[in-house]
Parts: C-alpha cells; sequence; structure tokens
C-alpha cells in the first residue's frame, strides 16, 4: 500500500464529490429529508455519497467503504473482521450545507488496523483541501499547488474553536477553567483543519460525533504534529465496537497538555 501514490487519486475523488455538492448547493432550491435519527439529508449527502463509494470500489476494490449514508446496512459481526477500509463522510456538515454559510466539507479515511493512515477533507464552497498520509506530513491546497502546514505551538490567549450548529453542554464549564481565551465557531470538522494549518490552538468536542466525521481529519492533524485524543487523553481508535459514535475528544496543537483535568 503505497500511500503516496495513492494520494492523488483520492483528493481527485472528493473534488469530483465537490463538484456534485455544488451543483445542488447553487441551484434555486432543494429539498430536506430527515433520517431516524432526526439527522437532515439532501440530494447532495446522496450524489457525493455514491460518486465516492463507486469511485473507491473501482480504484481499491480489495478495501470495503465504509459510508455514513451506508452504515446502517454494515452490521460489526462483518465489519469486525476489517483490517483495512475506507471511511467517509460524504457531507460533513449538513447543517452548514442547508443555511448555505460555505462551512461543509467532503472527508476520506482509509484505516488500517483500527487508525487513519490517510486523510482527505475537502470544503468545495471554500476552495480548500487539508490532506496527509502516514510518515507524509500534512498539505493545504487553496488554488494551486499544495503547501505543507504545520500545527503551532500553544498561544496566549489560548485560541479555542467550537461547533456553530452544535452545543456543547460542558463547553462554558470547560472554558472557565483553561484561563485566558479567545473563542471562535466554525462549522463542520473544518475546527479540526484550523488546529492542524496553526489557524487555533485547541477543538474541544464535548458533544456527540460519529467515526466518520474524524478519521480523515485526524492523520491531517497528527502529520501536521498537533493531537487528536479522547477526552481522557486516550488515542482515537476506529472500527472497536458495534456503535459507530465517537468518544468526546480534543483536537489540539504541538503542546502536549492534559486537557482532561479542566472537564466538569
Amino acid at each position: 500500500m503505497d500511500l503516496n501514490q495513492l494520494m492523488p487519486a483520492i483528493v481527485t475523488i472528493a473534488h469530483q464529490a465537490g463538484e456534485k455538492i455544488m451543483e445542488v448547493y447553487t441551484s434555486a432550491d432543494f429539498s430536506v429529508e430527515h433520517k431516524n435519527d432526526n439527522s437532515p439529508l439532501t440530494a447532495a449527502d446522496m450524489a457525493s455519497h455514491h460518486h465516492i463509494v463507486d469511485a473507491l470500489a473501482a480504484l481499491t476494490p480489495q478495501y470495503p467503504v465504509l459510508s455514513e449514508e451506508n452504515a446502517s446496512e454494515l452490521a460489526f459481526g462483518g465489519r469486525s473482521q476489517w483490517q483495512t477500509y475506507w471511511l467517509v463522510d460524504p457531507l460533513d456538515g449538513t447543517r452548514e450545507f442547508i443555511k448555505r454559510n460555505n462551512e461543509f466539507s467532503i472527508l476520506i479515511a482509509l484505516v488500517h488496523e483500527h487508525k487513519p493512515v490517510l486523510g482527505v477533507v475537502h470544503a468545495p464552497a471554500l476552495n480548500q483541501t487539508w490532506f496527509a498520509s502516514l510518515g507524509n506530513g500534512a498539505y493545504k491546497q487553496t488554488n494551486g499547488e499544495p503547501f505543507p502546514i504545520s500545527a503551532r505551538h500553544t498561544a496566549n490567549p489560548l485560541q479555542v474553536v467550537g461547533s456553530k450548529s452544535h452545543r456543547d453542554p460542558a463547553m462554558p464549564q470547560f472554558l472557565k477553567q483553561v484561563g485566558a481565551y479567545e473563542y471562535s465557531v466554525m462549522g463542520s470538522i473544518l475546527k479540526a483543519c484550523m488546529v492542524a494549518d496553526g489557524s487555533a490552538d485547541i477543538y474541544p468536542r464535548l458533544g456527540p460525533t460519529s467515526e466518520w466525521d474524524t478519521a480523515a481529519a485526524q492523520i491531517i492533524v497528527e502529520e501536521a504534529g498537533g493531537h487528536f485524543t479522547r477526552s481522557d487523553m486516550q488515542p482515537m481508535r476506529y472500527n472497536t465496537k458495534e456503535s459507530l459514535l465517537n468518544p468526546y475528544f480534543f483536537v489540539f496543537g504541538k503542546d502536549y497538555r492534559d486537557w482532561s483535568q479542566y472537564l466538569p
């Protein structure tokens, strides 16, 4: 498995999915349905899902694909046998998409032995892409050639980024404990990418997410020199249990710190 050789194809697949999403996004109107968990679903989610799943199956038929939109069809008994697989969120930030605020993204990760080893985050409305693979560094592409990115050392005041559409009940108590800080909001997993490229110090996520929400960004943050841990400071791992819900987590820069001490 040559991750460097695989990367350009995955970036291309993400960009192609982005084009399909933008066709819906720029249309005069689009319908919104709701799944069983009351999360929104649009034609853009499904167009992106079908394109990515089909493209990955053609590129790497040896690796199964777990997407947010097919997860209910894949029982743990079967997927627990997977050593390597694709983990995809075809449209992360559907609520931001519906609000037309541009802060949504496509997430594609390759997971090997419960850890992400390749990840692409593409924000089509912002024309920005972050990508990384194990041992090869992290990169950002806005226009033209990609350039290497690096997480930063902690600033003072602390630059904290949080969710635009989800309120984490524990966040106010956490922020009271961390000292001087400035707080900003961003949609989708783009918050983690801000930590990876040195635009923010920490993204604490003290609310529910799913495994497809984080894997792609995790390898980008880690290859940029940052940290992506559970809220108990243990490593994030994937496909280890029947539920695909994540534990709460912290995304932070180069300086290791036990952020769990500030939890209520």
